[in-house]
Formats: C-alpha cells, sequence, structure tokens
C-alpha cells in the first residue's frame, strides 16, 4: 500500500467518526459532565501533541531550536499578540538558531 493510500483511508475512517458523533443523543451532548471531560481531553491531547513534537526527534529526547520557539510563541501568547505575529516571530526564531547553531 502506497502512503497516499493510507491517507486517505486514514482520513475516511476519521471523517466517519465525525459523522457517527452526530449520532450521540443530545442528553449526553449536553451534560455538564461530559462537555467538562471533552474540554480537558481536547487540552490535554493538544498539550501532548506539542510536547512530543517539541522534545522528541528520531534519537529521542532532544532540546534545540524548536523549544526556544515555543517558548517565545508562549510568551508572545501571555502578551496577548495576534496569531499570526506569533507563528512569524517563532518560525524565524527557530530558523535563525537553526541557520546560527
Amino acid at each position: 500500500m502506497s502512503m497516499w493510500a493510507g491517507v486517505l483511508i486514514a482520513s475516511a475512517l476519521v471523517y466517519s467518526w465525525k459523522l457517527l458523533g452526530h449520532l450521540v443523543p443530545e442528553k449526553y451532548v449536553s451534560n455538564p459532565n461530559i462537555r467538562s471531560l471533552a474540554t480537558l481531553l481536547t487540552v490535554g491531547m493538544l498539550a501532548a501533541l506539542v510536547g512530543v513534537q517539541t522534545f522528541t526527534s528520531a534519537d529521542g529526547v532532544t532540546f534545540d531550536a524548536r523549544a526556544v520557539a515555543l517558548l517565545v510563541a508562549a510568551g508572545l501568547f501571555y502578551l496577548r499578540v495576534p496569531f499570526i505575529f506569533v507563528v512569524i516571530a517563532a518560525a524565524a526564531v527557530a530558523s535563525l538558531l537553526r541557520l546560527w547553531f
């Protein structure tokens, strides 16, 4: 199986789960406990994704330009800078650090 066939199959499976989500009865979706759990799971999964993508490589755990760019992005978000400028600044920091080191 080619890589693109795998991507298309995975996309179809993920989309089918999204469609199945519309079949969940309203009483479960409107439950405040379920809503808070869904919010916490979303934040936890996003934090895990950022951590894995920032601090790991093929060789194991690493600390490189991505970590510094993440710190820059976090600082700019704390200062409430618009998202596009955060992305540009973090990308510039990461690329300059990789260029110089």
